[in-house]
């Protein structure tokens, strides 16, 4: 197959949608299909001239100038498409790039599929006003974009459940985004240690994600301060970065905590070196409440991380409470209670520990990718049923 990939976010800004796409991409095209992405442009990106990446220009957000919002005008995108010979496309955004997708696809008679990232209507605290009707909006949107679709993916049943909910009707799979387990066979378990003043004594506890509002960093950093004090041997290490990070960091200091040894930013890493990381901790904590997946949540997993996490949609689908991990309402004592049990029961942490790699052992990302070219394969058998249509390699022969 040949499958355009449209999205508002791509290397080699980071997060969990562009760690998907990027998984499922090298996958595909182990499996033999060719895949073509079209994204933002990032000022200064080595990495432009990728093969099959066609990037579009491109202006920083206001709110995160670390990411790029693209203009939708690209000189001879119709020929070029048209040259591509696209068997389907697929969106990751119903915005921006979503929207050139549909058009695409509409003009072109192909199929579109449609991955559910994000919780979008948890988003509108952006907003200075009217966040209701925003909200409310947002929701018309995203259903109305969804119902516009061939197929959409979604990472859980709990996804599932909400996306039905706003009145879609269109066909929906559940397909996490799975991890390449290879990646996680080997690494430096003493990493963090060598590269930063943690001492030696000291347990490490791991957040990987973007510094935001919707991640709850301020309630992890003052659930941490409350694990401090009951064990004072252990170090936050929070592997991200973001435009929270100095209103993070003044917390941490506010909270009597040290930015040298306590919690430590380390700011955004490659792949290869977060794989480091993840194998050099000891557990993963997570606060977020508006995940769909929580990929980073499977990554911890792969490196045998117990996790302690408060219980949010998506993420009590990754985590199993008591089996790999701790789920607690969002109170900084539970929360806290949670972490500190699991690290001083080695027979529970170690059980965990065990629990955590079988888990993420069912969610490899070629499993996953298989499951994706199922959808594929029966969108195209659906679109080349409907009256008019045919299939696509016909329509490509009748326009040439």
């Amino acid at each position: 197959m040949r499958i355009g990939i449209f999205t508002d976010s791509y290397k080699p800004y980071t997060s969990g949608v562009v760690s998907s796409i990027a998984s499922f991409r090298e996958e595909l095209i182990r499996l033999g299909h060719e895949v073509y992405i079209f994204a933002p442009s990032y000022p200064n990106y080595e990495g432009e001239d990728e093969d099959n990446v066609y990037r579009l220009f491109s202006i920083p957000a206001p709110t995160n100038p670390d990411y790029t919002l693209a203009i939708p005008i690209y000189p001879g995108m119709t020929h070029l498409v048209r040259s591509l010979k696209l068997d389907i496309i697929h969106v990751h955004s119903p915005f921006t790039m979503g929207r050139v997708g549909l058009r695409y696809a509409r003009k072109f008679n192909l199929p579109l599929v449609f991955t559910y990232h994000t919780r979008y209507d948890q988003y509108v605290h952006y907003l200075v006003v009217a966040q209701d009707l925003a909200k409310e909006l947002t929701v018309k949107y995203i259903s109305h974009f969804c119902n516009n679709c061939s197929h959409v993916i979604v990472p859980a049943a709990e996804i599932e459940t909400m996306v039905r909910n706003f009145n879609v009707t269109t066909p929906i799979s559940i397909i996490p985004t799975g991890v390449d387990l290879g990646k996680f066979s080997g690494g430096d378990k003493e990493w963090l240690r060598k590269h930063y003043t943690i001492p030696d004594a000291n347990r490490i506890l791991l957040f990987v994600g973007r510094l935001t509002q919707e991640k709850n960093l301020p309630f992890l950093i003052r659930s941490f301060r409350k694990v401090k004090d009951n064990m004072p041997a252990t170090t936050l290490v929070i592997t991200a970065q973001g435009p929270m990070e100095e209103e993070l960091k003044k917390l941490v200091i506010d909270l009597g905590l040290s930015l040298d040894s306590d919690v430590i930013f380390t700011g955004v890493l490659p792949f290869e070196t977060l794989v480091n990381v993840y194998i050099s901790a000891d557990m993963f904590v997570f606060a977020s409440l508006t995940e769909t997946q929580g990929l980073v949540l499977l990554e911890a997993m792969a490196a045998g991380l117990p996790i302690a996490a408060v219980r949010a949609p998506g993420v009590q689908e990754m985590v199993d409470d008591g089996i790999n991990g701790i789920l607690t309402d969002e109170d900084t004592g539970r929360l806290s209670a949670a972490i500190c049990s699991i690290l001083t029961d080695e027979l529970l942490y170690n059980q965990m520990r065990q629990n955590a790699l079988a888990k993420a052992e069912k969610y490899s990302s070629r499993n996953m990718a298989l499951k994706l070219e199922e959808v594929y394969k029966e969108v195209l058998a659906d679109n080349a049923n409907r009256p008019g249509r045919g299939p696509v390699s016909e329509y490509w022969t009748r326009i040439r």
